[in-house]
């Protein structure tokens, strides 16, 4: 069973991934769940998607302590949601930090040193700078597809099946871009 939590911010992207990385399991052979939470996603609050595969799966649901993967798409949502790791779980962090509402509005500060206490709570964590690498590949909107990228290398289905997902999902006026954003996170 894989168990695959997927957590950011509104407008990240997190809806897309949950997306790919289902049917990347669905071409892989896999029975697939989707569940989708958006919480205040139109205003920049956490999003987060539950994506579950194995061979027969029957809920989407991801429980506290169930999730192999954790996806995140910000440093505040990985931490928020970290609970829901189990443990030897594997966390995907993307560096970036997007100010909550009440850090934006001033009543509240952005945590110093999140990565610090999440590597003290986690042994296998990987973290990228999935925002430089969507420049590198072309617009900001592609951070989505570099820690697709990074979770692709972890995973274990192979990669011409990611490549081809993406290829099937992704707009053409945008596949360029998207097809390197997911090199330099497979390649991270």
């Amino acid at each position: 069973m894989s168990n695959v939590m997927i957590v950011g911010v509104g407008g990240q992207g997190t809806l897309l991934a949950s997306r790919i990385i289902g049917n990347v399991a669905i071409k892989a052979g896999y029975d697939v769940k989707v569940s989708e939470v958006h919480g205040m996603s139109q205003r920049g609050g956490s999003v987060v998607t539950y994506v579950k595969y194995d061979e027969k799966v029957y809920s989407p649901l991801i429980f506290e302590g169930e999730a192999d993967y954790l996806l995140a798409f910000e440093e505040l949502e990985a931490y928020r949601w970290l609970s829901y790791l189990k443990k030897g779980g594997k966390l995907i962090v993307n560096t970036q930090q997007m100010d909550p509402m009440p850090v934006v509005i001033g009543s509240e500060k952005y945590p110093e040193n999140i990565m610090d206490k999440i590597k003290g709570l986690v042994c296998d964590v990987t973290s990228l700078d999935a925002l430089k690498g969507a420049m590198e590949a072309g617009t900001v909107k592609a951070v989505n597809t570099v820690l697709i990228g990074s979770f692709a290398k972890r995973s274990n289905v192979d990669k011409e099946i990611w490549l081809e997902v993406i290829k099937e999902t992704v707009p053409p006026k945008f596949l360029d871009i998207n097809l390197k954003a997911f090199e330099i996170g497979y390649n991270s």
